[in-house]
C-alpha cells in the first residue's frame, strides 16, 4: 500500500475494484464501512454483487476481465470533459500525451460493449471521482489475477496519477494482499529478482555488497518463477523443489498437472506446519513452528513492520524456519552467525537494505514502523510519493490496451468460473480445516450461480451439480444467489475435492507469472 489504514477514517472517498474485502479482508472492510457511515462514498467494481455493495453509492458490475477497458474508459472521460488534476499531471507526471492517445479509443460506449456497465454510469463515477478527491484506491486479487494483471495495476495507477491522488494522505493505490506477511516476504527477497529491500539482483553494486557480508559467490541471473519451476520438474531441468510454507497442490491452476510435476520430481522438501496434500510429495519433511512459536516479524499491507512474540513452545520436534535454514547451509559448509529472529533482523536485514536502515527490535516493541525508515531517528512513512515526489523522480504513465481472458466462454464450455476466497476458511484450510466451529460453519464447497443460469439449467438450491473445465471435473453443491451475474459461476479453493483449482487455466501474466484464476470457461450440469 502506498498509504495507510489509518487514513480510511479520515477519507472521503473510496474506490474499490477487485476486492472482495468483506470476506477476503474483514478487518479492513469493517474500516471502510465505518468510514462510509460517518459521510464517506463508496464505489465498487466487482462481477458480483458482495456485502460491500451494501455500502456503495455506486456499484459497476463489470464483466470478468474487463478492468482495463473500464478505468481507460473513467479516464476518457476526465479528460474528455477536462476534470483531472492538470496542474499535478504537468508538474508530477510523464507520459501523459501517451495516455491521452491511448484512453481516446475508450470511450463509455465502447467500454459498455467490453464491460457490461452502462455508458451513463461510468460517466457518473468519472464525475465522482473528480468531485471527491483525494480518493483511496484499493484493489486486491481480483485485479492481479489475470493475464493482463500487471496492465491492470497499471492501470489503476494511471487512474489515480490522473486524478492528482498520489503523494497524499487519503489517496494512493493500495493492494491488500493476499495472505499473511507475502508483504514481508517480497520484503525479504523472496522473489527471483531483488535481494531483502528490492535491491536487484542484476546490479553489480548490489551483487558486491551481499557477496561481501554472505561471504560467499552470488549468481547475477534472474531466479525461475513459479510456472518454470514446475515445468522443470517434468523435463529434469529442475531435479529438486524446496516447499516451504505453500500447499501448491491444492493452490496452483490445474491441479493434475501440479502434481504430474511433484511426482516427476527427483527430490522435494516440504517445511510446513501441518501435513498438507503436499506434504504427500515429500522426500523430507521439516516441521516447523508456527506464528505463536517463535520471536521475529511480520509486514502487513501497509508496509508496517511488526513484532511477532512467542506466545507458546513448539510441540514435538518442530524447529524454528530460520533454524531449520540454519542447519541445512552448515551442512553446505556455511556458518551463518545469527541465533534468532531478532539477530537477524538488527545484524543484516536493517545493515543490507536501505529502507529498513532505522527499524531495530528495539524500536518496533509497540505498534510497529511503516518502511522506509532510513534511519534510526526516522518515524516511519504512513504515505508514499509525498507531494507527488516519486521514487523514480516522476510518475510514469504507462498506457495499456485492454486484452480478454486467455480463454472465453463458448458453446461447449459457455459459463465464466471466477475464484477467490470465503469468510470462514483460509486457502487450503491446512489451518482453518483443523477448527470444529469454523468446519460447522462452512463445510463443503459450493457453485455459486445466478438465478437466470439456474432456472435456465434446471438447477435448484443446494442440488449436486458438476462444473467442468477442459482440465477437470468437480462436484459439488449448487447456490443460487443474486449475487452471481448470468454468465458467471463462483468458487473457491478451500475443499480439496470440490477446489476450484482442479479447473483453473495455467495461463499467466507474461511479466509477474501469476495465474489467471479469476477466468476460465466452465459449463455447470445438475447431476
Amino acid at each position: 500500500m502506498t498509504n495507510s489504514f489509518a487514513d480510511f477514517d479520515k477519507a472521503k472517498m473510496f474506490f474499490v475494484i477487485g476486492s472482495n474485502m468483506t470476506e477476503a479482508h474483514p478487518v479492513a472492510a469493517s474500516f471502510v464501512k465505518n468510514a462510509v457511515n460517518n459521510g464517506a462514498k463508496l464505489v465498487l467494481v466487482d462481477p458480483r454483487r458482495t456485502a460491500l455493495a451494501d455500502f456503495a453509492v455506486n456499484h459497476m458490475r463489470l464483466r470478468v476481465g474487463s478492468d482495463i477497458a473500464l478505468l481507460n474508459a473513467l479516464m476518457h472521460v476526465l479528460i474528455k470533459e477536462d476534470l483531472y488534476a492538470k496542474e499535478y499531471v504537468q508538474t508530477c507526471t510523464v507520459g501523459f500525451e501517451e495516455l491521452k492517445a491511448a484512453v481516446e479509443s475508450y470511450p463509455p460506449e465502447r467500454a459498455e460493449e467490453i464491460s457490461g456497465v452502462p455508458a451513463e454510469q461510468i460517466r457518473e463515477v468519472a464525475r465522482l471521482l473528480a468531485a471527491n478527491r483525494p480518493a483511496m484506491l484499493i484493489y486486491t486479487l481480483g485485479i492481479t489475477e489475470h493475464t493482463c494483471g500487471v496492465n491492470n495495476v497499471l492501470s489503476c495507477a494511471n487512474l489515480q496519477m490522473l486524478l492528482g491522488n498520489v503523494g497524499f494522505e487519503c489517496g494512493g493505490v493500495n493492494p491488500l494482499r493476499g495472505q499473511n506477511n507475502v508483504q514481508g516476504a517480497c520484503d525479504m527477497g523472496a522473489l527471483p529478482n531483488v535481494y531483502p529491500g528490492y535491491q536487484k539482483v542484476t546490479d553489480p553494486a548490489v551483487k558486491a555488497k551481499f557477496e561481501k557480508a554472505w561471504g560467499t559467490e552470488l549468481d547475477d541471473k534472474l531466479g525461475m518463477m513459479m510456472p518454470a519451476m514446475f515445468d522443470g520438474l517434468i523435463d529434469g531441468k529442475v531435479k529438486g523443489m524446496y516447499i516451504f510454507g505453500e500447499n501448491v497442490a491444492n493452490t496452483e491452476p490445474d491441479i493434475r498437472h501440479v502434481e504430474h510435476c511433484l511426482e516427476s520430481a527427483e527430490f522435494v522438501v516440504a517445511n510446513d506446519i501441518f501435513p498438507t496434500e503436499t506434504t504427500r510429495f515429500a522426500d523430507v519433511i521439516f516441521p516447523a513452528t508456527a506464528w505463536s512459536e517463535d520471536d521475529g516479524t511480520f509486514t502487513n499491507s501497509e508496509r508496517r513492520v511488526n513484532r511477532v512474540r512467542k506466545a507458546v513452545n513448539p510441540p514435538g520436534q518442530a524447529k524454528p524456519n530460520w533454524w531449520v535454514f540454519k542447519e541445512i547451509a552448515t551442512r553446505m559448509g556455511h556458518d551463518w552467525e545469527s541465533n534468532s529472529g531478532q539477530e537477524i533482523w538488527d545484524n543484516e536485514i536493517s545493515v543490507l537494505a536501505p529502507q529498513m536502515a532505522g527499524i531495530k527490535f528495539e524500536r518496533i516493541e509497540h505498534d510497529g514502523l511503516q518502511w522506509p525508515v532510513p534511519d534510526l531517528n526516522h518515524l516511519g512513512t504512513p504515505f508514499l510519493h509525498k507531494d507527488g515526489c516519486f521514487t523514480c523522480g516522476l510518475g510514469n504513465f504507462k498506457a495499456v490496451e485492454w486484452t480478454p481472458p486467455a480463454e472465453v466462454a463458448d458453446d461447449e464450455y459457455p459459463l465464466v468460473l471466477s475464484t477467490g476466497r470465503r469468510l470462514y476458511h483460509y486457502h487450503t484450510r491446512t489451518q482453518t480445516g483443523r477448527s470444529g466451529g469454523l468446519n460447522d460453519l462452512l463445510s463443503e464447497e459450493t457453485a455459486d450461480i445466478s438465478l437466470d443460469d439456474a432456472a435456465r439449467l434446471g438447477i435448484s438450491q443446494g442440488q449436486k451439480v458438476a462444473v467442468s473445465s477442459r482440465r477437470g471435473r468437480v462436484e459439488v453443491t449448487a447456490k443460487v444467489t443474486p449475487q452471481v451475474p448470468p454468465g458467471m459461476v463462483w468458487m473457491a479453493f478451500h475443499f480439496r475435492e470440490g477446489c476450484a483449482n482442479w479447473l483453473t487455466n495455467p495461463v499467466y501474466d507474461p511479466v509477474s507469472q501469476t495465474a489467471e484464476y479469476k477466468a476460465c470457461a466452465v459449463k455447470i450440469e445438475p447431476l
